[in-house]
């Protein structure tokens, strides 16, 4: 092959200085490059207490917040505890039959089946007071105390000093410091 065979690669491709503006690409701003900001201190100030300001108002929120959900849960644990004690002051009376049910069986049932039944009812009512943490006040030979007692009879015979509770003529009940129901006492004189 010649030199004039030879063909030039580079004939057609211009010299980095034969670029011409219309061939370069525009220029690029970088992300990274900060822009300038005119920021004074005071509004650098007013920034930081705008933040402070708002995690001052959300951490109040979140407070509030906390405490409501207490109260709402104390809340519905006392009416739970409120209705309980409601349902079982209504059932009271039919504990104070059965008590006087089996005081009072004529000789010819005892030891009956239908009567160890009912014994057996009984025992499970006292279980469900026990559960349910309620006292059964029965103060004979205690202080009269009007908080937890209701005198219905005065006892003038008794060998008890007065102010004695001498005989419950029915018993009383408590729930922690409350008061379901006063005993009905007689009280020496």
């Amino acid at each position: 092959m010649s030199k004039e065979d030879t063909v030039s690669v580079t004939e057609g491709v211009q010299a980095p200085d034969e670029v011409t503006a219309s061939d370069q690409a525009p220029p690029v701003q970088s992300a990274a490059e900060p822009q300038p900001v005119d920021t004074s201190s005071q509004e650098i100030q007013a920034l930081k207490d705008e933040v402070e300001k708002n995690l001052q108002g959300w951490q109040r929120t979140l407070a509030d917040f906390q405490n409501y959900k207490r109260r709402v849960e104390r809340e519905q644990k006392d009416l739970h505890q409120k209705t309980t004690l409601d349902t079982l002051v209504k059932v009271l009376p039919m504990f104070d039959d059965f008590e006087r049910a089996l005081a009072n069986v004529p000789p010819e049932l005892e030891g009956n089946p239908w009567m160890n039944g009912v014994s057996l009812i009984l025992n499970k009512f006292l279980k469900l007071l026990d559960e349910s943490e309620v006292t059964i006040i029965d103060p004979v030979g205690q202080q009269f105390d009007p908080s937890q007692h209701e005198a219905v009879g005065r006892d003038e015979d008794s060998d008890f000093p007065s102010g004695t509770v001498t005989a419950t003529l029915q018993k009383g009940y408590l729930s922690g410091e409350r008061v379901l129901r006063p005993a009905l006492v007689k009280v020496a004189g």
